[in-house]
Parts: structure tokens; sequence; C-alpha cells
């Protein structure tokens, strides 16, 4: 038989309160102890948002005044770096920033199993690549220096010197050229 309940008494919120199910009880606190946390989290971003605003607000102030006033305010400082350090710093940079793989890619790619490769030098600043290589004859050199000359990334290959090494037994050419690199 089901289980009928009879309640005839008058309601109030003390026997609202008695008559509410665990489950929902639960819930409640498991809500407040959510909240919590939330709204702390939330009161932090509001107040990181407000001192953004005061900094750009500052800034904006600065930037809003004459330049002859913040010439006034600010004393002049030393210069950091003298001219020369400064040249030299920006030589170091360049010749840092070099394409370096894309160069060796290239020219490995160019060079045949007769050529071997002896030395590659680069001027950043001239934009130029020295190769010293060995060649097996002077056609191999001259088809090499050619073939260099139809690499995309070279704007200008020229044969700078040229040598026959009479001490090897198989009398090599030693040669050198310049290729200037395109910015890429």
């Amino acid at each position: 038989m089901k289980r009928v309940r009879i309640d005839f008494a008058a309601r109030s919120l003390r026997r609202t309160l008695f008559h509410t199910p665990r489950l929902a009880w639960v819930l409640l606190g498991a809500g407040i102890c959510l909240s919590v946390p939330a709204a702390l989290v939330a009161n932090q971003y509001v107040a990181e948002e407000r001192s953004f605003e005061a900094e750009l607000a500052a800034r904006n102030t600065r930037a809003a005044t004459p330049l002859a006033a913040q010439a006034a305010v600010r004393a002049p400082a030393a210069p950091l770096l003298t001219a020369a350090q400064a040249s030299a710093v920006n030589a170091a940079i360049l010749q840092l920033n070099l394409p370096w793989r894309d160069l060796h890619d290239a020219i490995k790619a160019a060079t045949p199993a007769s050529v071997a490769l002896l030395a590659l030098e680069p001027d950043a600043k001239r934009r130029v690549l020295r190769v010293t290589a060995e060649a097996r004859s002077s056609d191999d050199m001259l088809a090499y220096v050619e073939r260099m000359q139809n690499v995309a990334w070279f704007a200008g290959v020229a044969l700078t010197r040229h040598e026959i090494n009479d001490q090897d037994p198989n009398r090599p050419i030693r040669f050198q050229f310049e290729a200037q690199w395109r910015p890429q």
C-alpha cells in the first residue's frame, strides 16, 4: 500500500524548511561554495582592470603633454654606445643574420661531384659569398661557375682567381669565385 501524507497544519516557514528534501539542501550548499570563489575571482579581475585603466590614463596624459615639457622633465641621458661600438654591433648582427642554411643548400645543390668545396666566406655587408673550390679540369671549373650563375639565389657570379696545384699528382685546379646573393 502506498503511503499517504495528510497534513492539515497551516503552512509556515518552519514547516516548509522541515519538508525540503535533503538533495535541495546539498545543492544549495554546493552553489554557495562555488559562488564564493567566483565572486573573489571577479573582484580580483575588476581590481586589475581598474589598475590597467589608471595606467592607460597616465600614459595618455604623458602622451598629451607637449614634447618641450617632457624634455624639460627628463634629464639628458648619456649615450649607451659610442658610434664605433654601434657599428661593430650592427656588423655582428648582420653576420649572425646570414641566411646560412639557404645559401649552403643552394651551393650544395649546384655543386657536381667533380668539384670539391674548400671554403665558404660570406661578407654580409656586401652580400657576397666567396667560395674556394677545386676541380679536376678547367672545363669542370667553368661549367661549375656557369652553373652557379643559373642558381636563383645569386645575382652575379664572377671567377676571381684560379691556379693549378703542381704539388698534387692529379694537378687539380684551385679556384675562387664571388657570388652576390639576392635578398630573400
